[in-house]
């Protein structure tokens, strides 16, 4: 492929995120979350990157943790949905692996559980999205106790706004009474309780965005928590513009020059997964220069000053978020997350990987 754009996937930081995440719970073990095929980094080579250090994986789709099975790793497997049929039950005993149980529906499908399997019980302790009601918990842990081919693993529940001021405790007050002294592991520590909320930590923590250098918080980077950044997303000046004042840029004509300029168009545009709602001056690095965006994102392309760059032009190196431009900080110009950045780059972007030998 010769178009000039490509996605860098450093997996020694995500080891590297992932010992930090281990050290902010010593007393815990942690799943690595893998979900959404890495948050966008590939699954099976973060997995491999993470083989040997690593408490377990979790993930959502059963067909990524049996490829996982099948590349011979043997930690712990929690499919954090559970079951979406009685035949993926089947398959969650064949390939030993756990999975979160939040419904009725999922618990008769356990029912008929050919081969010794484990489950997590969720409670819905105020997300509203999967788990049982609090009062249901008892219930559904007598109904699984009559299963002998169901062993129950733990009980977990996802917290709403542990990035934020709010924090968690109404949820936890919830939470907490309903698993003490059940003499059961406890995991409920996204990555921003595992910064924030140690309480929480229990014993097993679920660092996601933390593993790929990206911080959960509106007001902190990864770097000021010790994350380095895992995904490099880069492409190349392809062309050079020079504007006179009143010369406009891009559909829309949304950005017009007051001064002379000189932008640089690069290959990269929202189909290749960069947000078409970023707007004029959007952090970017020219050949690790800081300059911006100008004018709409288009389909395959979008511009950037290189007005105060005068070595800079074809050929030259643009990286839209890395090491040297904070993904949280274009996350934030284009009014999104950076978890949704990640997830979106095109399967059209190559993909290079570096560290850890290749794995």
């Amino acid at each position: 492929m010769t178009r000039p754009i490509r996605v860098d996937i450093d997996l020694a930081a995500i080891r590297h995120n992932y010992l930090i995440a281990k050290r902010k719970a010593p007393a815990s073990r942690a799943w690595a979350v893998v979900k959404a095929d890495a948050y966008g980094h590939g699954v099976r080579r973060v997995a491999q990157a993470l083989a040997d250090v690593a408490d377990g994986f979790a993930l959502l789709n059963i067909e990524d943790a049996v490829a996982l099975r099948q590349d011979g790793v043997s930690a712990p497997i929690l499919l954090l949905e559970g079951p979406f049929d009685a035949a993926e039950v089947a398959a969650m005993a064949e390939y030993r692996l756990s999975g979160a149980l939040h419904s009725r529906e999922q618990l008769a499908w356990l029912a008929k559980a050919p081969a010794p399997l484990e489950v997590w019980p969720k409670v819905n302790s105020g997300m509203n999205r999967l788990g049982f009601a609090p009062g249901a918990l008892a219930g559904v842990l007598a109904d699984l106790a009559a299963l002998p081919a169901v062993r129950v693993a733990g009980v977990m529940t996802h917290f709403a706004t542990a990035d934020e001021a709010r924090g968690v405790a109404e949820q936890w007050a919830r939470f907490e009474p309903l698993v003490r002294g059940l003499g059961l592991p406890v995991s409920s520590a996204n990555t921003a309780a595992l910064w924030d909320f140690p309480d929480t930590h229990r014993d097993w923590v679920r660092p996601g965005i933390g593993l790929y250098g990206c911080s959960p918080f509106a007001d902190r980077l990864g770097a000021g928590l010790g994350l380095r950044a895992a995904m490099r997303l880069s492409a190349d000046v392809i062309a050079v513009q020079s504007l006179a004042p009143g010369d406009a840029v891009g559909y829309g004509r949304l950005f017009v020059a007051e001064r002379p300029m000189r932008i640089g168009i690069v290959a990269c545009g929202y189909a290749d997964g960069y947000p078409r709602v970023a707007g004029n001056g959007t952090p970017v690095a020219v050949d690790g220069a800081p300059s911006g965006l100008v004018g709409r994102v288009s389909m395959d392309m979008l511009a950037v000053d290189l007005s105060h760059l005068p070595d800079a032009g074809v050929g030259s190196t643009v990286e839209l978020w890395g090491p040297a431009v904070p993904i949280e900080t274009v996350a934030a110009a284009a009014g999104t997350i950076g978890y949704e950045l990640m997830c979106a780059v095109a399967p059209r972007v190559p993909r290079v990987y570096h560290g850890l030998s290749q794995v």
